[in-house]
């Protein structure tokens, strides 16, 4: 009888020995985790917390003390004509950039990963650019872009066309001007990802397709692209982000001119909060920016998940 009723507890006790181990695994894990726990919730989660006290205050750089004053940023922010005139200049950057920097990455990945001879150098010489820091870039292009004896002014005279355009001094020519830049220096880190997708793509779908009398057209649109599409939302999603984040290469280009026709909106926090010494008001902007970088990224990630879902039988 002893015997038996041993035989009948024993799953029941090694249940419960491994459930105590995972216990004791999952409690000594937390302190592998604390450093990393601690340090996120001094950086990030209570900056977040005092920016929203800072917000609903009156806060200055001026040395006076700032009282609460409720939603009155915000509603100020709504209403600030300047606001919406950098919030446009942002999203028309965003407009300009983010189509061309993902096809144009994805052509370069299609070449990198064809071209035989010397493919090592193809794929340095797409990727460098990326590699250089900001204040590099932008001193580069704005000696290229300078009147009269820049690089492009230089080439159209070759041609023999003479425009004579301010690049980065006339409010229509200076935003693509910025995006150009953009274009050349940021365009590499979407080459590198679908670069890395485009590898991983098995070969054995390329010849079947060919055994059927596909052509490379024919390939690019019913095998590459199709199996590129989780990696193209990715990049479109990471390209929105970071394009509607513009602020350094404007800033050291232009400073938001000429006659702030370039001014994205965290350039106008910046300058509300350092320069109009008010910290509420420019921390005000920054969350209703970020509130809209919120919408337009599940919004996204909603539209692309539901075409996933269309076209997945």
């Amino acid at each position: 009888m002893g015997t038996q009723a041993i035989a009948v507890r024993t799953p029941r006790v090694r249940r419960a020995v491994t459930e105590r181990a995972r216990l004791t695994r999952g409690r000594s894990g937390i302190w592998f985790t604390l450093p990393f726990l601690l340090a996120y919730a001094a950086f990030l989660v209570w900056p977040l917390v005092l920016g929203v006290k800072m917000s609903l205050s009156n806060d200055s750089l001026s040395g006076t003390a700032g009282g609460f004053v409720g939603l009155r940023n915000f509603g100020e922010a709504l209403t600030d004509a300047a606001v919406w005139q950098s919030l446009w200049h942002t999203a028309w950057f965003t407009i300009l950039s983010t189509p061309p920097l993902v096809v144009l990455g994805l052509v370069m990945a299609l070449l990198a990963n064809h071209l035989t001879p010397a493919r090592w150098l193809w794929r340095l010489a797409y990727f460098a650019p990326f590699l250089l820091p900001v204040a590099v870039v932008s001193l580069l292009w704005t000696w290229l872009f300078q009147p009269g004896f820049g690089l492009f002014d230089g080439m159209l005279s070759w041609l023999g066309v003479h425009l004579n355009i301010g690049w980065l001094t006339d409010p229509d020519a200076a935003m693509p001007a910025i995006v150009l830049t953009t274009l050349w220096w940021t365009v590499g880190f979407n080459f590198l990802l679908y670069l890395a997708a485009l590898q991983t793509i098995p070969p054995d779908l390329y010849e079947a397709s060919a055994l059927d009398g596909a052509g490379w057209w024919r390939q690019l649109r019913h095998v590459t692209l199709p199996m590129l599409r989780r990696t193209t939302v990715l990049i479109v999603v990471l390209q929105l982000l970071a394009s509607l984040k513009v602020f350094d290469q404007i800033y050291l280009m232009t400073q938001g001119g000429p006659n702030h026709a370039t001014r994205p909106v965290i350039q106008y926090v910046y300058e509300a909060s350092f320069t109009g010494y008010r910290t509420g008001y420019g921390t005000a902007i920054s969350y209703v920016f970020f509130a809209l970088i919120l919408v337009v990224t599940v919004s996204q990630l909603r539209l692309f998940r539901a075409r996933d879902e269309e076209t997945t039988p």
